[in-house]
This record gives structure tokens, C-alpha cells and sequence, in this order.
């Protein structure tokens, strides 16, 4: 590929990403559905100005470094007050490794009619809500604690759990792994030295900026962080591959936490780098799907995500809270908003490359039965869910004086709020 090519491919990617955005931010639209459109037009499906295996290797070192700059945003905000919002996550987090697991892959296979093995990666690669994409949604239509923590929480942590359990199944489909002891062994060795290597990295990162003050050093505090950050991905992901998920999880949690780091001022800024890596990545990776792999799904295709979308969240949001002072409204609204983000769109990608490249027959399936998932779980949800918080009585009165934008799902507008000057 040509140097000329290779720019004009990351130019147009990121305006049709800038204008999706710009969209959005006017009609009041959910950002990623805009966001994912551009990436149909510009990509195979539409007039093929994009081509994301144009990048080579180069694709997955992308993608995984500005995924993991979007969880460590992630998990710098992430805020769990009181021990029955903890518990309602973990319960959750537990409940929905069993049911949605389960549920995906009898759908994918019966539904979707994919193969038993890919039915299995699948069901883990669609297993977690996508953060990207709630916690905007959640900051926008301003939801009454503790659905939001709860929501985001359940995203963050499932993240990286689906995104390493997808790839040891495909190791599994692949041949690399035997049996399901290997599977077992390889998340607990991953999910626990990437968590190891991210709050150590986390807390010699957190030293480091307390003795840096924020102002006038915002802009080296920053540099510093992402040096770290990308350093300590790419370090994961050589000696434990998709361990940096949880790793830049963790370290985002003790950055966050820790007294006297100036979180607050650090996490304006990475909140605008992680908007601009999923204003580009959204587009990138969408370009890649077409039209060919979406259409033979047909109505088993939708029905299968419905089945998700409709049968097994609310299963296991009933499952999770049953005991727990959570109320029938609150229960709807979990078991409603589950849509899925970057992560998810990133491991279909890369893992139909992989199984392109082996032979494997049925990859562009999953990749198209991935992205169905991601299309009808981000329009209908992301379009629903600020109506059906307010005619739920969940949201917050906004605060004196700010302009709290009532309309439903507009992610960007979000990311606008929050800076300085957007109240």
C-alpha cells in the first residue's frame, strides 16, 4: 500500500468519523449508530474509499492501543459507592457469564446457523455491553444512581473478560488449545497477570504524577500517561496476548482511586483522546463489513440478536438482582439497555482475519452476526433508552443553569457536557 493510499485512508476515515459526530451532536441522533453508518459508506458496503486490511498487521496494533486508552478512561471513572452496588455488579457480571453464554451460543448455531465452535466464540465476543457506549449514553439521559455505576461497572468488567475468553475459543477452534481445561487455565492465567501488570504499572504511573502538579504540567502529565499506558499494552499483549485489556482496566481503577494523583484534571483530557479513538475506530472497522456478509443471515439473524436482546438479558438482569433493593422500573431499564461497543466491533475483525488466513469456513458470518448484534442493539436501545428512563421516573432533574439536552441517545453530546465551558 502506498504511502498516498495509507493517508487517504486515515483521512477519510476520521472526517466521515468528525462528521458522523457533527451529526449527531445536531439532530440529536446516538452517536455510534452515525458513527457505524459512515463506516457502511465509506467501506465495502458502500463506495469502498476504505479498506481496514489495507493496514496489514498494522490493524490490530491500532485497534488494540486506542481500545485500551477507552477502558483506561473507563477505569479511571469507574466508581462503585456501596457494597450493594458491588454486589449487584458481581452478581450480574457472574450471572450473565452463564446465561449469555449459554443463550449466544444456541442462538448463533440455531438462529444464525453458525458451527458449534464458531456459535461459541460468538456468544463470548458479544458477551459484554460496550462501555463506549453506555457510559456516554448514561452521563447523557442523566439516570438516578445507582443504575448508572451499576450499568458502567458491568461493561468495564465484562469487557475484557468476553475479549479473552473469544480468543482462548478461537484458539480452541484453531487447535492451538485442547479442551475446555486449557480454556480455563489460559482466562485465569490472562484476566489475572494482565490485572497484576495493570495495577502495578497503575500505581507506579499514580507515584509518578504526584509529583508532577496539573497545572502548569497538564500537558507532560498527559504525555506520561499515555507512554505508560501504551507501553504497558504492548508489553501485555507480547508476553500475555489480551491480557492488556484487563491490564489498562486496572490501571485506569488505581489511577482513578488513589489520593493526590489531580484524576479529575488528567481525565478531562483522556476523555477527548478516548472520543477521538472511537470517532476513528468506529468508521474503520464497520468500512470492513458488507453487505454480503450481513444479507444470507436473513431474519435468522435477527432473530438471534432479538432472542439476546429480549430473552436472555432480562433473564439474567431477573436472576441477578432477585433479592436485591432494586425496583421493577430499575429492572426494566437494566434488562433493556445492554448495547454492545468498540471492543466487541474490534475482536470480530481482528478474529475473522485470523480465521480467513486458517481456512476456517464461516468467518464472515460471525463477523457480519457480530455487527447485526452491534447495528440493532446500538439503534433500537441507544434510540430508546432516554424515553424510557424519563417515562420510568430514573432520570435526574438536570442542575441549575445547564443545558441538559433531552434527546434520547446523543453520545456525542455527552463528551460536550463535560467539558469546561459545555454547562
Amino acid at each position: 500500500m502506498t504511502p498516498e493510499r495509507l493517508g487517504l485512508l486515515w483521512g477519510v476515515t476520521v472526517f466521515a468519523g468528525a462528521l458522523a459526530q457533527a451529526l449527531a451532536w445536531l439532530s440529536g441522533l446516538p452517536g455510534v449508530v452515525l458513527l457505524l453508518s459512515a463506516g457502511l459508506v465509506i467501506g465495502r458496503s458502500g463506495f469502498g474509499l476504505v479498506e481496514p486490511l489495507d493496514l496489514g498487521a498494522g490493524l490490530g496494533t491500532v485497534v488494540g492501543l486506542l481500545v485500551s486508552l477507552v477502558l483506561f478512561d473507563g477505569g479511571i471513572n469507574l466508581r462503585l459507592p456501596g457494597d450493594a452496588t458491588k454486589q449487584a455488579v458481581l452478581r450480574i457480571v457472574v450471572v450473565r457469564l452463564v446465561v449469555a453464554l449459554g443463550a449466544g451460543l444456541l442462538a448463533a448455531h440455531g438462529l444464525a446457523g453458525l458451527n458449534w465452535p464458531l456459535a461459541a466464540v460468538f456468544s463470548a465476543i458479544v458477551l459484554a455491553t460496550g462501555p463506549t457506549v453506555v457510559n456516554p449514553l448514561v452521563r447523557q439521559i442523566r439516570l438516578s444512581p445507582p443504575l448508572g455505576e451499576v450499568l458502567e461497572g458491568e461493561g468495564l468488567i465484562l469487557e475484557p473478560i468476553g475479549a479473552v475468553l473469544a480468543l482462548l475459543l478461537l484458539e480452541l477452534v484453531l487447535g492451538d488449545r485442547h479442551g475446555w481445561r486449557d480454556v480455563a487455565l489460559g482466562l485465569l492465567q490472562r484476566l489475572g497477570g494482565g490485572v497484576a501488570i495493570g495495577a502495578t504499572c497503575g500505581w507506579l504511573l499514580a507515584e509518578a504524577l504526584r509529583r508532577i502538579p496539573a497545572q502548569p504540567a497538564g500537558a507532560l502529565r498527559l504525555q506520561l500517561t499515555l507512554g505508560s499506558l501504551f507501553l504497558m499494552f504492548s508489553g501485555c499483549e507480547l508476553l500475555l496476548p489480551e491480557s492488556g485489556l484487563p491490564a489498562a482496566v486496572a490501571a485506569g481503577v488505581v489511577v482513578g482511586r488513589l489520593p493526590d494523583t489531580d484524576a479529575a484534571e488528567l481525565d478531562e483530557l483522556i476523555r477527548q483522546l478516548a472520543q477521538l479513538a472511537i470517532t476513528m475506530l468506529f468508521p474503520l472497522l464497520a468500512a470492513d463489513v458488507s453487505w454480503a456478509e450481513l444479507s444470507p443471515l436473513g431474519w435468522g439473524g435477527v432473530s438471534c440478536v432479538l432472542v439476546l436482546m429480549l430473552l436472555a438479558r432480562p433473564v439474567a438482569i431477573g436472576l441477578a438482582t432477585w433479592g436485591l433493593e432494586f425496583t421493577m422500573p430499575q429492572r426494566a431499564l437494566m434488562s433493556w439497555l445492554a448495547p454492545r461497543g468498540i471492543v466487541t466491533a474490534a475482536v470480530a475483525s481482528l478474529f475473522a482475519i485470523r480465521l480467513e488466513q486458517a481456512g476456517v469456513v464461516g468467518a464472515g458470518r460471525l463477523q457480519g452476526l457480530v455487527f447485526l448484534t452491534i447495528l440493532l442493539t446500538v439503534g433500537l436501545q441507544g434510540l430508546s433508552a432516554g424515553p424510557l428512563a424519563r417515562w420510568l421516573g430514573l432520570v435526574e432533574p438536570p442542575a441549575p443553569g445547564s443545558e441538559a439536552a433531552g434527546d434520547a441517545g446523543a453520545v456525542v453530546a455527552a463528551a460536550v457536557e463535560q467539558q469546561p465551558g459545555g454547562q
